[in-house]
């Protein structure tokens, strides 16, 4: 049996862990610079920025999903932007995957979100199979930037 349920803090670790696991799986293992005390801080600190749900099997967590809020100008609400889904290798095929990203349409639909959205790498083909087995569409008319290190330091400066 499943459970799908918000993360409590005591779940902090363990979806830590996870996030180095998808980091290694997305060929970035030296990646993850994330610490237990700013993830708890990020979910439940005086002002919560993220939301985290888990995917749970007799106690064990085989999965989560991390998200926050975006907002669409044109449709005028938020909506979901689902940073990571992750289900342990030796879990995957079993519904967790299903039922979280399930769990997050649910919450969108009963707020009057507008939508779910979220990034997947052109190379992972099993992940992309998945998410268009769900109906979700590839938005190829739209390019993902990104401003990090030295240049959001140099545009910062501006």
């Amino acid at each position: 049996m499943t459970t799908i349920r918000e993360a409590r803090p005591a779940d902090v670790p363990i979806i830590l862990q996870l996030i180095h696991d998808l980091a290694l799986y997305e060929r970035e293992p030296d990646a993850v610079r994330n610490t237990v005390a700013s993830l708890e801080a990020a979910l439940f600190g005086e002002r919560p920025t993220i939301y985290a749900h888990v995917a749970e099997v007799r106690g064990e967590v085989q999965g989560f999903a991390l998200w926050f809020l975006n907002y669409s100008t044109w449709e005028g609400v938020n909506g979901i932007y689902l940073e990571d889904l992750y289900v342990r290798p030796e879990a995957r095929g079993a519904g967790y995957g299903k039922a979280l990203l399930a769990n997050l349409a649910r919450i969108a639909t009963e707020r009057g979100y507008a939508r779910v959205e979220w990034s997947v790498l052109n190379w992972n083909e099993p992940s992309i199979r998945f998410y268009e087995s769900l109906g979700a569409a590839a938005q190829s008319e739209w390019s993902t930037f990104r401003l990090t290190g030295d240049a959001l330091a140099d545009v910062a400066a501006l």
